[in-house]
């Protein structure tokens, strides 16, 4: 049993698939009482972070819309605050790590794993940044510092825990329009009436165009899945 704590951009098809499962599985374990895997660490981690485990469903289903799988399981959100657990069972470097090993003779995910921080770090850029700019600042200053070979390790950790942070609506909105830049030239006049309409349809206009035309930087952004959630649940 295993929920992911990096974006699930970083899964394969069966991987996220998978982890849609096994979350399921340990919902209905913590939630409606049922037998099963409760003694496991990751179940117990995320005792008391039902709203938590949700929020990271809605994530895994955004992803799965992006790759184009149907969805019919619906997990309802609550607008409390979210609560997620407070310790990892395999820290989040550990985890890039293990699907490195994982997919290397199989297909990897949308986001390539990263091989250095500078890469990791302009996988999350968008994400970081809709949650605070001067945040974004100083994580781009302090990438800028480390070296290819640098141990990524608290990076990856500190970006995971910034991605479980709610974005306030204007910076969430500024990103969206700065995602939109990096695809606006190909849109057709349509597509940008479109784009108009509201914020969730500027997003899902920015995502339809990015995988239209494979735009490298956005579909290698945990953006895409992380901020549809938001926009969802607002």
């Amino acid at each position: 049993m295993r929920v992911w704590d990096i974006s699930p951009g970083y899964l394969n098809r069966q991987s996220l698939l998978g982890e849609h499962r096994e979350l399921h599985g340990l919902y209905s374990i913590l939630v409606q009482g049922k037998k099963g895997y409760s003694r496991h660490p990751e179940t117990q981690r995320w005792v008391g972070c039902e709203s938590g485990l949700a929020r990271r469903h809605a994530v895994l289903v955004a992803e799965m819309g992006i790759r184009g799988y149907s969805h019919r399981s619906p997990i309802a959100e609550t607008r409390c605050v979210i609560r997620w657990p407070e310790v990892f069972v395999t820290p989040p470097q550990l985890q890039y790590d293990l699907l490195k090993s994982k997919y290397q003779h199989r297909p990897p995910g949308r986001i390539p794993l990263a091989q250095n921080a500078q890469q990791l770090w302009a996988q999350h850029k968008y994400s970081v940044m809709a949650r605070d700019p001067a945040t974004c600042r100083a994580i781009g200053r302090r990438v800028a510092q480390m070296r290819h070979c640098s141990d990524c390790s608290a990076l990856a950790e500190d970006l995971t825990l910034i991605l479980r942070e709610t974005p306030k609506n204007g910076r969430l909105v500024n990103v969206l329009e700065h995602m939109w830049g990096h695809v606006s030239d190909e849109a057709t006049d349509d597509d940008r009436k479109t784009a108009e309409i509201s914020t969730a349809d500027l997003l899902c206009k920015t995502v339809e165009l990015a995988a239209r035309l494979l735009e490298p930087y956005l579909m290698a952004s945990t953006a895409l899945s992380d901020l549809a959630v938001y926009i969802h649940a607002a």
